[in-house]
């Protein structure tokens, strides 16, 4: 009710702006210069009377405001006869604006507008049932709820999900932390702050997303969204044979209906075929099956072989990243650190045009505690 109200007012309002200027009479210019110059007549005569002009020059005086007396009033009934024309025409317009105005209005609304639809104040749509209203509403309740009250836990956790399905992931991961650092560190919140973390990073799975992950490891080493991100850890780390034992592993102890079985499958099928490749050679089966039974001397003959061969490979072709992850960190297990360092100075020379990939690299270094 209140809304047509309103629209009528401003109805009115359009209305009004249109027939006021048509109300106003023009002023009857004619009519007055008529008056002017009988006046000039009268006092001509009275100067004449009383001596302060000559006969020759009232004579003359007169026949010249005659002339202007007549040619104001020819003007003025001209003028008279157009008035009424002109007067029909005003009112044509005022009826047309009276009548078409508030029509043209009615017609554009229900054209465009929603007459149906019940108003509603902003608090009645904040109380309704969540399913009926947008998500943008939702988002910006819990964000008033959140900037009232920081130390609202609960209101950070619920922000979290929503900015990551909203695709706000550096939101998503700054909610995270504040949910885990007022509410406690669960499995789940680790892993989630740390899903965050890689989606803002592009898929990288970076140190303090690697670290969430661990968290969340030791709060429950079966939390599957936790041993998946950990397997995309050591495959980005270049440790594909542990990807690669961790899927297998989560595969062996799915149960036969898991929703996220094929999830597993094709990062198995995606990431480790890869791995024993010839452009990214490592032990095969019979490798590892000979080198168990190997005395303890003779395995580590064999691992620095193949460390020795990675290396001469990776001098011919620098661009393999997951390589020069894979060579530091088997440096770093044999306790070779000065190779270790020595393979960092190369592996940053040789990437140093492609800055994503060296920041993995850059990464793992820090992470394994090498200088330089």
């Amino acid at each position: 009710m209140a809304l047509w109200l309103l629209f009528g007012l401003m109805t009115a309002a359009a209305i009004l702006a249109v027939l006021w200027p048509l109300s106003r009479r023009v002023a009857d210019s004619g009519g007055s210069d008529i008056a002017v110059y009988r006046d000039q007549l009268d006092e001509i005569a009275r100067d004449r009377a009383s001596g302060l002009i000559g006969e020759a020059e009232s004579e003359a005086a007169k026949v010249e405001v005659s002339r202007r007396l007549l040619a104001a009033a020819d003007a003025a009934e001209a003028e008279k006869s157009s008035s009424v024309s002109s007067v029909w025409r005003r009112r044509a317009v005022a009826l047309a604006g009276l009548v078409l105005l508030p029509i043209g209005a009615a017609v554009i609304y229900l054209m465009l507008g929603s007459p149906q639809m019940p108003g509603a104040p902003l608090s009645a749509r904040m109380q309704q049932p969540h399913e009926g209203r947008p998500i943008e509403d939702l988002v910006a309740q819990v964000e008033q709820r959140a900037a009232a009250n920081p130390s609202d836990g609960r209101a950070w956790e619920v922000l979290a999900p929503v900015y990551m399905r909203l695709g706000r992931f550096d939101e998503s991961a700054r909610a995270w932390a504040n949910a885990i650092r007022l509410n406690g560190a669960t499995a789940s919140r680790e892993t989630d702050y740390g899903e965050a973390l890689v989606a803002a990073a592009n898929g990288v799975i970076t140190v303090e997303a690697k670290s969430a992950f661990d968290r969340a490891h030791v709060l429950d080493k079966d939390d599957v969204k936790t041993r998946f991100y950990l397997g995309m850890a050591a495959d980005q780390d270049g440790r594909r044979a542990d990807a690669e034992a961790i899927w297998r592993d989560m595969l062996a102890k799915a149960p036969p209906d898991a929703p996220w079985i094929p999830v597993i499958r094709q990062a198995l099928q995606e990431r480790v075929p890869g791995a024993s490749a010839p452009a990214a050679p490592g032990p095969s089966a019979d490798d590892v099956a000979a080198a168990s039974k190997m005395n303890p001397g003779d395995q580590k003959e064999m691992i620095a072989g193949m460390v020795s061969r990675l290396a001469d490979r990776l001098k011919q072709d620098g661009s393999d990243v997951d390589g020069w992850l894979r060579l530091l960190r088997a440096y770093n297990v044999l306790g070779e650190r000065d190779k270790a360092q020595g393979a960092l100075a190369d592996a940053r020379r040789a990437l140093a045009a492609e800055p994503d990939k060296l920041r993995r690299v850059d990464e793992l270094a820090k992470e394994l505690g090498l200088q330089g």
